[in-house]
C-alpha cells in the first residue's frame, strides 16, 4: 500500500504568513490521520527576493504554531536537499530530456517583443500568452543562437486544441481549455527553473501522493497534469482549497489584517489557539465545537469536510478564542506561558540593554519598557502634533516609510537607520523633524529609548503594525493620497537608484 506523503513548500520571500500555516497544518493533519508523512520544502528559485533570513523566520514561526515535519532542510530526509536552490542540476536534467522529446523549446524572444504581443493580444481582447513564435525553429538555427551566447528561455509546449481533465479532492472534475494555457517558460535565462518545473520534477521524486494546496493554483492545474504525462510520470492526487479572506471578503492581505505568524506570537497569542482557529477555517469538528487540540483534530480529520467558501480570518473572533484557552489554563500554566513570551532570555536581554542605561530603580523598568511588551500603543491624534510638520505631513512620512519597510529585506538596527535616515534625505527634512513621529508610533511617546534599536527589537510585523495603526488613528490614507504619495515614492526611488549609480562610476 502506497504511504501518503503531503508537503507545505514556502517561497522565502516575506514574512512567514498565516495562509502557509493554514494549508500546512491541513497537509499534516491529512497525513498524520493516513499514517503517513509530512514533508517541508523550500522553494527559493526566485534567487532576487529570496533570502536565508526569510527562510530562517518561516521554520522558527511553523514551529512555534506547533507544525512538525519528518523531512525538511533543518531535519534531512531521504529526497534532500529539501532548498531548490541546491537542486539545479536535477532541474537541467529533466529540461534537457523535455527538450529532447520534443515537449518543450528554446525560445529567444526579447522582453520588448513579448511587451509587443501582449498590447496587441490586449488591443484586440484576444487571449494574453506566447504566441509560439520560437517553437518551430530547426536544431540548427537554435544551436546557431545558443553558441553565440543569445539568451534564451525554456518553454513547454501546450496544445492548442481541447482541454485538460483533471480531478479535484474537493471540487471533482475540473475542466480547463487548452486554448487558456500558455507556453509556461520551464527554465529562466539565468538557467534557474520557474515554480511550475521545480515543483513537479520535486513533488515526483518526493514521492508526494496529494498535493493539497491553495485555489489559487487551480490555473497551474493544466501545466502541472502535462509535465507529469510528459515525463511519463503518474500524477499525485490534487487538492485545492479555499482562500483565506479579509473580513470584506478580499483575499487576506496584510494591507487590510495583519498576516505574519510573528505579529500574532509578538501580540502574546498562544500557539495552540491559532492553530485551533487556523483549523475552523472553512473546517468544524463533527460536534461542532469550537476550542479543540491538534490532536483532536488530526483523529476527528476529514478533508471531505472542507467548506469551498472563502474563511473569514477574523482577528476579534481569533481574539476570543485565544482567551478562551488563556482562561483555562491552571495559574501555573499561565505563569509560564506569559513568561515564555514576555521574558524569554532572548528577547528580554535586547530589551534590558535599553533600558539599563536609563532606569535608576527596577520600579522605572515599567515606563521604560512598557511598549516592548505591549500590544499596540495607546496614541491619540494629538500624541502626533508636531512643532514644524503638518498632521498630513506626518500621515505622508509615516506612509512612504512604512512602504519602504514592507520592502526591506534585511531587518537589523544599521539597515532601518539607513532607510530612515534614506527616506528623510528624499523627503526634504532633517532627521530631528522626521523621527519624532516615528518615537510616538512605536512608543506612544517622543520620549523612549532609541527608537531604530527599537524597531529592530519589535521586529518588522510588529513595527509595521503600529505604523499601520498610528495612521488608521490620524484618518487613514485617501486614495487619493496613497496614488499621489506611491508616486512620489517611486520617483524617490528613481532618483536614488540614478545616485547610486553615478557614485560608482
Amino acid at each position: 500500500m502506497t504511504t501518503v506523503r503531503t508537503r507545505i513548500a514556502p517561497s522565502p520571500t516575506g514574512d512567514p504568513h498565516v495562509g502557509t500555516a493554514f494549508i500546512a497544518l491541513f497537509n499534516m493533519c491529512f497525513a498524520r490521520q493516513h499514517g503517513g508523512q509530512f514533508i517541508l520544502r523550500i522553494e527559493d528559485t526566485d534567487q532576487v527576493r529570496s533570502t536565508k533570513e526569510s527562510e530562517e523566520q518561516i521554520l522558527t514561526a511553523m514551529k512555534w504554531v506547533g507544525l512538525e515535519w519528518q523531512e525538511g532542510p533543518d531535519v534531512g530526509g531521504p529526497h534532500a536537499p529539501y532548498r531548490q536552490s541546491e537542486r539545479g542540476e536535477i532541474y537541467k536534467d529533466h529540461a534537457r530530456v523535455l527538450l529532447e522529446k520534443g515537449h518543450a523549446f528554446h525560445c529567444f524572444c526579447t522582453s520588448e517583443r513579448l511587451e509587443s504581443l501582449r498590447a496587441e493580444q490586449m488591443a484586440a481582447k484576444g487571449t494574453l500568452g506566447y504566441d509560439g513564435h520560437c517553437m518551430h525553429l530547426s536544431q540548427d538555427e537554435v544551436a546557431r543562437r545558443l553558441a553565440s551566447g543569445e539568451p534564451s528561455v525554456i518553454r513547454m509546449i501546450v496544445p492548442r486544441e481541447g482541454e485538460c481533465r483533471f480531478q479535484d479532492m474537493l471540487r471533482g472534475d475540473i475542466v480547463i481549455p487548452w486554448s487558456e494555457v500558455d507556453m509556461q517558460v520551464l527554465v529562466k535565462a539565468d538557467g534557474l527553473p520557474t515554480y511550475h518545473l521545480a515543483n513537479v520534477v520535486d513533488d515526483h521524486l518526493m514521492e508526494i501522493t496529494h498535493v493539497i494546496r491553495g485555489e489559487e493554483w487551480i490555473s497551474s492545474g493544466p501545466k502541472h497534469v502535462l509535465l507529469y504525462e510528459y515525463f511519463g510520470w503518474q500524477a499525485p492526487v490534487f487538492c485545492h482549497m479555499p482562500l483565506l479572506r479579509n473580513p470584506d471578503k478580499s483575499k487576506l492581505s496584510k494591507r487590510k489584517n495583519p498576516t505574519s505568524i510573528l505579529y500574532y506570537q509578538r501580540m502574546g497569542f498562544l500557539p495552540e489557539a491559532l492553530l485551533n482557529y487556523l483549523g475552523r477555517m472553512g473546517w468544524s469538528m463533527p460536534d461542532e465545537r469550537e476550542k479543540f487540540t491538534l490532536d483532536e483534530m488530526v483523529t476527528h480529520f476529514d478533508i471531505s469536510r472542507v467548506s469551498l467558501g472563502g474563511p473569514i480570518f477574523d482577528v476579534e473572533k481569533l481574539s476570543w478564542l485565544n482567551s478562551v484557552w488563556l482562561r483555562e489554563m491552571t495559574p501555573v500554566e499561565l505563569i509560564g506561558a506569559f513568561q515564555k513570551w514576555a521574558f524569554n532570555p532572548e528577547y528580554a536581554e535586547q530589551v534590558v540593554k535599553q533600558i539599563q542605561p536609563r532606569i535608576h530603580t527596577l520600579s522605572d523598568a515599567v515606563s521604560w519598557a512598557g511598549f516592548f511588551f505591549s500590544g499596540q500603543v495607546n496614541v491619540t491624534p494629538e500624541s502626533f502634533a508636531h512643532k514644524k510638520l503638518s498632521p498630513d505631513e506626518v500621515r505622508r512620512i509615516l506612509q512612504i516609510t512604512l512602504w519602504e519597510l514592507e520592502a526591506l529585506r534585511t531587518w537589523d538596527h544599521e539597515a532601518i537607520s539607513a532607510l530612515l535616515g534614506r527616506v528623510s534625505t528624499a523627503l526634504g527634512l532633517k532627521l530631528r523633524d522626521f523621527m519624532p513621529s516615528f518615537f510616538v508610533a512605536m512608543a506612544g511617546s517622543t520620549s523612549s529609548t532609541p527608537v531604530m534599536e527599537a524597531m529592530a527589537i519589535l521586529g518588522p510585523d510588529m513595527t509595521r503594525s503600529r505604523l499601520r495603526h498610528a495612521l488608521s488613528v490620524l484618518g487613514g490614507v485617501s486614495k487619493q493620497e496613497a496614488k499621489d504619495w506611491e508616486k512620489q515614492r517611486r520617483d524617490m526611488n528613481a532618483v536614488a537608484v540614478v545616485d547610486a549609480s553615478e557614485g560608482a562610476e
